[in-house]
């Protein structure tokens, strides 16, 4: 997976599409954090198809939006569907998986 920090304020002062900020690579998932606050984070992430997060649990809960594309999000083993413009919630100490249907990019955001 790759990453990359957007480090300064004056990058967030400025109008932006989310959707560009990480860009599809060829069997990979790549992303870029916006943010990074003690309150939590926002990460924008891109899949290419097929490509996935394997099953892991987090302490916080989690809002995911796809961009882009369609995405399985499995979360307590249950799998959810989610295409672009649609928002899921994953909650704090659930086992979720993510895995893409098509490529998609999806706006992380992480509330501690």
């Amino acid at each position: 997976m790759m990453s990359e920090k957007i480090t300064q304020i004056d990058d967030l002062t400025r109008v932006f599409h989310l959707a560009d900020l990480a860009a599809y690579q060829e069997q990979s998932v790549v992303s870029r954090e916006i943010i990074r606050k003690a309150a939590g984070t926002m990460t924008v992430f891109a899949f290419d198809q097929g490509e996935g997060l394997s099953e892991h649990t987090a302490p916080f809960d989690a809002a995911v939006y796809i961009l882009d594309g369609e995405a399985e999000i499995r979360i307590d083993g249950k799998p959810h569907i989610v295409k672009a413009g649609e928002m899921i919630i994953m909650p704090a100490n659930k086992p979720h998986a993510l895995k893409a249907v098509t490529r998609y990019k999806m706006l992380l955001i992480m509330i501690k």
